[in-house]
């Protein structure tokens, strides 16, 4: 019996073990046996065996970095997770489109797709555009079904992180009080995780972008509302009922008009796109779209950049507050009028500068984000491919579940390290 558990733990020991050396290879894309026994702490002579048993799987291979040199000994042999480990999805669900992409589990994505739809109104109709978008692109991609781990999702609207649905029937009315884990769960045979878009830009600007290497950053979405992704400690926020970050209805005017909330004079009603549109209507003489409020911004109009600048100035000193609180290291601005440059992210630093402490006030970066409109899908596959339980699941496979799928695709698959990937695919 006290053999029999030694042998339990052992097996449990060497599949924590195995993870560590998965999770190492995810994060780095490409790395030596002993760069794996420094990244993990473990031994050579470990890694080397841990490896040697995930090679068997077929969810680890070897790549030679370049040639021999004359005098130079062999080629350096890098390790990296190949494609059959696991495929991630991720969805990005706007209120007038849908995203849809593929990553391999080192972050490399395979296939994108984006169609427009009205979300808002039918999470049905949205969904079955989704899971076409997912099945066109595992077709294109030469991806068989089984090889799919899990889909990250994001939806423009608070998720009540007790009971997994949607929170508000004004942002999202075809979705109000619906679980969309559950109904995409059912729909694609996967474990599903769904979060707010700002949270996911949050994590995508962390992970591969302008907040990299940060720890504690505020992401800022600046779109039909304005939202804020919370990371600290270099991890998501949600708050108790997964409602941190809604700056936009945070009171600003007293006496001004009544946001869709409910309450008057929220941030919205001063900051988000439909404001900035309609201030501009006068002006322009007719309704504003939101390419041309940035067209307007990029030509150095002098209204609009007054707009804009205005704007920048409503959220910094919302966001002062939040420095005060959080004391981030950097707040990244994104979302679709985020693209508006300079005047925005001049207005939120001045706001900063002299709304927030000094001392909070002079460690904070304002910036821009790198990732643009594609910030929300590639944070919602980081909520795959980062998931440790995801890792867990792909260690413990056997060598007969993954059979000849392997070894038909090594030859034709050959992915860039994670950075470079995501780097490659945003330009």
């Amino acid at each position: 019996m006290a053999e029999l558990d030694g042998e339990r733990s052992g097996g449990v020991l060497r599949e924590r073990n195995c993870v560590l050396v998965l999770d190492a290879l995810r994060r780095h894309g490409l790395a030596s046996r002993s760069d794996l026994a420094r990244l993990t702490g473990l031994s050579r002579t470990t890694v080397g065996s841990l490896v040697a048993d995930l090679q068997a799987r077929g969810l680890v291979v070897e790549e030679v970095d370049g040639e021999r040199q004359p005098g130079r000994g062999r080629p350096p042999v890098f390790l990296r997770l190949d494609r059959s480990a696991g495929v991630a999805v991720g969805i990005d669900f706007d209120h007038d489109r849908v995203r849809v992409a593929l990553a391999d589990l080192s972050s490399t994505v395979l296939g994108e797709d984006c169609a427009e739809i009205d979300v808002d109104h039918s999470a049905a109709d949205a969904i079955d555009a989704a899971v076409e978008m997912i099945e066109a692109l595992r077709s294109d991609a030469d991806i068989e079904a089984g090889e799919l781990v899990g889909a990250g999702v994001g939806l423009p609207g608070p998720i009540d992180r007790r009971t997994g649905t949607v929170g508000s029937a004004t942002i999202l009315p075809g979705w109000a009080r619906k679980s969309p884990r559950d109904m995409l769960s059912e729909r694609l045979g996967l474990n599903v995780e769904v979060d707010n878009d700002a949270n996911l830009g949050a994590l995508a600007e962390v992970s591969f972008g302008a907040g990299r290497g940060l720890t504690d950053v505020i992401y800022v979405r600046l779109g039909s509302g304005v939202g804020a992704g919370l990371v600290i400690g270099g991890r998501i926020h949600h708050g108790a009922a997964g409602l941190a970050g809604e700056i936009g209805h945070v009171q600003v005017n007293p006496d001004g008009v009544v946001c869709r909330c409910g309450n008057r004079g929220c941030l919205e009603t001063v900051a988000a796109e439909g404001a900035i549109r309609a201030l501009l209507h006068p002006a322009q003489g007719h309704e504003v779209s939101r390419r041309e409020v940035l067209d307007l911004v990029a030509a150095q109009d002098l209204g609009a950049t007054r707009v804009v600048n205005d704007a920048g100035r409503a959220i910094g000193r919302v966001l002062a507050d939040l420095c005060n609180a959080v004391n981030p290291d950097a707040i990244v601005v994104g979302g679709e009028l985020g693209e508006a440059g300079e005047p925005l992210v001049e207005g939120i630093r001045d706001a900063i500068d002299r709304y927030a402490l000094p001392g909070a006030a002079q460690v904070v970066q304002v910036v821009h984000g790198e990732l643009g409109e594609r910030a929300e899908v590639l944070g919602a596959l980081a909520l795959v491919t980062q998931s440790t339980e995801v890792l867990r699941l792909i260690g413990r496979q056997p060598l007969v579940q993954f059979g000849s799928a392997v070894e038909t695709r090594t030859a034709a698959f050959r992915p860039v390290g994670r950075k470079e990937a995501v780097h490659a695919e945003t330009g």
